[in-house]
């Protein structure tokens, strides 16, 4: 079509030049050729007034069914995903083909553009400095961290300042809770140095989801303190409306990307015990905060003072020893002393451990146990506690609730399965109760474990006889001590023969 390629305005200037000029000249000072002028000498009308719509090169495959089907669709349900109302309109029209599919999402798209209801509005925020500090959880099961070759469920606890982007991170060994969050928060603010005036949450629907009205009741109030006692607002966003809470939520895919990364070049995501992976987070957030190290040290001037001490982290419980030798907290059993047997103790409930008191008197610290995911519950055991009495029944080893737990190393329930395999019950029960008995007595546990896997790897069975002797102690090594009692009357010399007298 003529003038095809050129525009109005170029069409506007030909015509101005063509006034005093031959059409190669007007052309060439309107930019386009001498034929294009030749061909709008012919016709000179605009492009825009010879430019027509065009149609549709195949027929519309909606047309009967969009109005009538789709539309209604779309009213009753405004929520409705295109991909359901394409395999909707496939189950009743069977013509359609799966070409449709695009078709319709864009017809839709359109739609909804001119026919749809409102959508939510997000309003970015202005944060001023030592406002705002955010705290979250965030699940990193596919990370793959191991302990010592044993996965590790566990998530971490995330503190973010809205304004200069300091960050901390505490791992966390069970779900999201009170004892996590406290510990976790004075944690962070006692690395920052300061405290911001509010402090935001989530709704925590994974602490409170479990508790009756009462608990949720005294979990706010702890919480609602626990920020008055730093000096903080508590806020949180609305419940499942997660991009109020988008300062820290957005930071979480980042900070979680930077451990991956690191774990890759580390060459293992498996760690010899907790401390070292802790050390492991605690590295990258720092090196991460140092990106940001002027923006910190600005906002950190606006901040708060802390106060003079920490707050409570832990949740004290008060439980009964039972007969068994242990008491029964959260669905895990923990053994204790049986000297305990009958008490009532304190118990401070930490995230991954629990102090345990008798009135005011600190009397052992416990691993934190946590139920199995499918709600069975779980045991927390110290063989130490129970080894005596097992020696006089060793035969209770045999069906023993928590025999798994009592054996403190793997090389111990190999030695067992092995005894039982190739002795009667009794006899491996006794033997094996008597190997527990000498790792605790001469304090041997892991030397005695390497002896028994170099035992079971070449076939052979414990010989105990053999080991009593190997873990004795050496007499020659052993000081002979002589102790020389000081006679009665040198003491009367230190008191004095006057005062000795006076006291007659």
């Amino acid at each position: 079509m003529p003038g095809r390629h050129i525009t109005d305005h170029q069409m506007r200037l030909y015509m101005k030049y063509r006034q005093t000029d031959s059409p190669p000249v007007a052309a060439a000072k309107a930019s386009f050729s001498t034929s294009t002028a030749y061909r709008i000498e012919k016709d000179r009308r605009l492009p825009s007034q010879k430019e027509r719509t065009r149609g549709r090169r195949r027929p519309d495959p909606l047309a009967n069914v969009f109005e009538t089907e789709i539309v209604p669709m779309l009213k009753a349900a405004p929520g409705l995903r295109p991909v359901a109302i394409f395999e909707e309109m496939l189950r009743r029209h069977t013509e359609l083909g799966a070409g449709i599919r695009r078709t319709l999402e864009r017809r839709i798209r359109a739609w909804r553009a001119i026919n749809g209801e409102e959508r939510e509005v997000i309003f970015r925020q202005t944060h001023e400095p030592g406002q705002l500090g955010l705290s979250d959880f965030t699940d990193v099961g596919e990370l793959g961290v191991t302990i010592a070759g044993a996965p590790l469920d566990h998530r971490l606890y995330h503190f973010r300042l809205a304004y200069c982007g300091f960050e901390h991170a505490h791992v966390v060994l069970g779900g999201e809770s009170f004892v996590a969050l406290a510990e976790g928060l004075q944690n962070a603010l006692w690395s920052l140095g300061g405290t911001p005036r509010e402090h935001r949450t989530d709704s925590l629907s994974a602490a409170f989801c479990n508790l009756d009205r009462n608990a949720r009741d005294d979990l706010t109030s702890r919480y609602e303190e626990l920020c008055a006692h730093y000096g903080m607002r508590p806020s949180r966003n609305n419940r499942g409306i997660a991009h109020e809470n988008g300062s820290i939520e957005s930071s979480h895919g980042h900070l979680k990307r930077a451990i991956a990364d690191a774990l890759l070049l580390r060459g293992t995501a498996d760690f010899d015990d907790l401390a070292a992976y802790r050390g492991f987070i605690d590295e990258i957030v720092s090196r991460r905060n140092v990106r940001n190290a002027r923006r910190i040290d600005s906002e950190r001037a606006a901040l708060q003072d802390l106060p003079d001490r920490r707050t409570s982290d832990y949740e004290e419980v008060i439980v009964h020893v039972t007969s068994s030798g242990g008491f029964t907290l959260r669905k895990v059993f923990y053994t204790v002393p049986s000297r305990l047997i009958g008490h009532r103790l304190r118990v401070r409930l930490y995230d991954d451990h629990l102090d345990v008191f008798i009135g005011g008197t600190h009397l052992l610290t416990l691993p934190r146990g946590r139920p199995h995911p499918n709600g069975k519950h779980d045991q927390v055991v110290d063989y130490r506690h129970v080894i005596h009495s097992l020696r006089g029944k060793p035969m209770a080893l045999l069906n023993l609730v928590y025999r798994d737990r009592l054996f403190p190393r793997e090389a111990y329930r190999r030695a067992f399965d092995s005894l039982r395999k190739r002795l009667p019950d009794k006899k491996a029960c006794r033997i094996m109760v008597d190997l527990l008995a000498l790792a605790h007595e001469r304090g041997c546990e892991a030397q005695l474990a390497d002896q028994l896997a170099a035992d079971l790897d070449a076939g052979r069975l414990p010989d105990l006889n053999r080991l009593r002797v190997h873990f004795a102690p050496d007499l020659a090594q052993v000081p002979n001590v002589v102790v020389h009692l000081a006679p009665l009357a040198s003491y009367e010399c230190l008191i004095g023969a006057a005062e000795i007298g006076g006291a007659a």
